[in-house]
Order: structure tokens, then sequence, then C-alpha cells
């Protein structure tokens, strides 16, 4: 017998977001264990929306999840589409609400007006507090190819989506000759960035915790690419800064600002402002000379959409399983959001002015 707790697999409303969080195999075992899932038809989703009606998964246009029941988890990447403003489901995406992001303040309103629930992906952690499934390691990877590829001068825009083997093809095509560093390289966004440098050739310094405890400004300015794959909750020296913009000695001209925290008191790459995209990948921050280019994409992962949606899905699926029963991490998932209504003042009365 289906559970009365369903899951809706709504689409994405940007059309460069090919990813899904679930991919058919695991809708499959899902539907399987007794959970009815919808998933709404997607043109840009990387996996046909046949592979998902052979799953045993029930098809529905797009746009329709405000329709779907109460008992429905609707499940999504980014935030959903502009209308209804109210949102009044449990709503399982990345909301990038929690630390004063631009458009966070208005979610969380949607979310109070409604009555609904956010468990954002990015507060789904264990005990200790790590997070459970993500899309980092991919996003490092691409982050740091498509930073080596415009040193190059082989970046072409519009970007597209590929494979690993396609992407690895080109990084492997000219002789390296620069030097990167990443920070943030024990997580899963450095890992990614170093593995994908590897595959370039390109020798790389990898820095953590200890080593921007005291920031050596002058050896990160010494590499000519820089991958920023930090994860922080809290604001701190600053990577990049005005004056080093300035600077006529320094050889770092690339970053690659996986992170992408511009609109956040956490961006540790205060000299970037804003996202760049698939149209126009790459942002100049000063002429020079030396120039300085930066890339600042917020859904890299999607350049390699298949491995990547492949990938979290599989992470995700345990999770997805336990829906229905109930579990410490979508508890813990629940009090983040509480919490953060209760400091964002969304659920005052008259916040509406």
């Amino acid at each position: 017998m289906p559970s009365r707790t369903g899951l809706w697999l709504r689409r994405e409303v940007a059309a460069s977001e090919q990813r899904t969080p679930l991919v058919p195999v695991d809708a499959a075992v899902l539907v399987a264990a007794g959970v009815e899932v919808t998933v709404e038809e997607a043109e840009q989703r990387t996996f046909p929306i046949d592979e998902y009606a052979a799953a045993g998964c029930r098809i529905v246009p797009g746009d329709m999840w405000p329709d779907a029941s109460a008992e429905t988890f609707i499940l999504g990447l980014k935030q959903p589409s502009a209308s209804p403003w109210a949102l009044t489901h449990r709503h399982i995406f990345f909301g990038h609400a929690y630390k004063g992001q631009a458009d966070g303040h208005d979610l969380l309103r949607r979310l109070v007006a409604g009555g609904g629930t956010l468990l954002d992906l990015e507060a789904l952690v264990d005990e200790a507090g790590r997070r459970v499934v993500a899309f980092g390691f991919w996003a490092g990877y691409v982050g740091a190819a498509l930073a080596v590829l415009h040193h190059r001068g082989e970046l072409d825009a519009p970007l597209r989506s590929m494979s690993r083997e396609e992407l690895d093809d080109r990084l492997r095509r000219t002789p390296a000759a620069e030097r990167a560093l990443v920070i943030g390289a024990l997580g899963r966004s450095g890992r990614g960035a170093c593995e994908a440098l590897h595959a370039a050739g390109v020798p790389t310094t990898a820095w953590d915790v200890e080593e921007t405890r005291e920031l050596d400004r002058e050896r990160l300015l010494d590499h000519d690419i820089l991958v920023n794959t930090i994860f922080a909750g809290v604001p701190g020296t600053p990577f990049l800064t005005a004056e080093d913009l300035l600077r006529s000695d320094r050889s770092l001209t690339t970053v690659s600002d996986v992170t992408c925290d511009v609109t956040s008191a956490c961006n540790r790459i205060p000299v970037n402002d804003a996202v760049t995209s698939w149209t126009r990948p790459v942002r100049n921050l000063h002429s020079g000379p030396p120039p300085m280019d930066v890339l600042a994409i917020d859904n890299l992962p999607s350049l390699l959409p298949r491995e990547s949606s492949a990938a979290f899905s599989a992470a995700l699926l345990p999770y997805l399983r336990m829906l229905h029963v109930g579990d410490a991490v979508w508890d813990r998932c629940r009090d983040q959001f509480r919490d953060a209504v209760a400091r964002s003042g969304a659920g005052r009365d008259g916040d509406d002015d």
C-alpha cells in the first residue's frame, strides 16, 4: 500500500539547471518501498521523463506542485517558482536563507505566510554537524576545471553540460603551465577541485583551516589560479582584497569562487559581490596589468549533470526513505528552520511593511 506521505519532484525554474536530487533508479527504490512518487515534466532535466515513468512514478505537467496534498513533501534543488508566493507544504531544497543571503528573508516570509516548512538540504547534518548529502565534490571539480580552461584561454561561452570524460579530455589537451591554490582542500569541494587540477596536470597547493588561520597573503598571490571552496559559517579574513587587485607584482589572475557566498557577510572573496552565469561565466574585477578575473557560478555541478545527480541522489536516498517515519536528521532540519525564522523576524506581525 502506498504511504500517505508522498514525494513530489518538481521541475527547476532555471533553464540551465539540469540536475535532479532524485534519479530514476532511486525513485524506483522509493516506489518499491510504498512511497508514492510524483515527477513533474521538465525539458532541461538530464534524465528523461520516460525513465521515471518506467520506475513507477506518477508523471504530471510542470509547476503542478502547489496542488499536491498537504501530506506531500515537495522536493527540488533551488527555490521554487515565485507563484504562489505563500508556501504551504514541507519543501526540501537548497534554501540559502540562513546566513543573511539576499533572497533568504523573503523565502522565510513566504514559508511563514503559508504555514510551510523548509527542510534545507544544506542543513541535513548528522549528530556531529557534518553534512550528509552535498554536491560539493562536483562543484569543486567543475569550478577548478573551468578556472584552468579560462586561464589557458580555452573557455568557450555560453557553457554547456557535458560528461566528465569530455571535460577531462579538454583539461589534458594543453600542457600545464600554471600553479593553483585550493582553499578548503580537505572538504568535499576541495577534494573535487584537487582531483580536477590533478587531471589537468596542474601543480596544486592545498590549504585548509590550519593554513588559513594566519593567512600568508604573499604566498597566496604567488599562484596563478585560486579556487575557493571553503564553507564559512562566520565572517573571516578575506582571501582577496581591493588592495590585492592593484598589486602589479602578483601572479594570481584567475579566481574560481566555488562557494559563491557573494551576498553574505561570510563572503571570503568580498571583492566579488555577484554570481556569474553559463552565458557570461567570467567577470573581470581588474583590467590590470595584471588582470583579475573571477568565475562565480552557483550551479557548477549542473555542467556535469548525470554524474553529480547520480551521486547526490544515492546519498539522499536513505534519508528520503525515512521521511514518512521520522528521523533525527530531518528533525535537525526542522529545528534549524524554526531557529532561522525566529532570528530573522519573518514571522512577526506587520513584517510585510
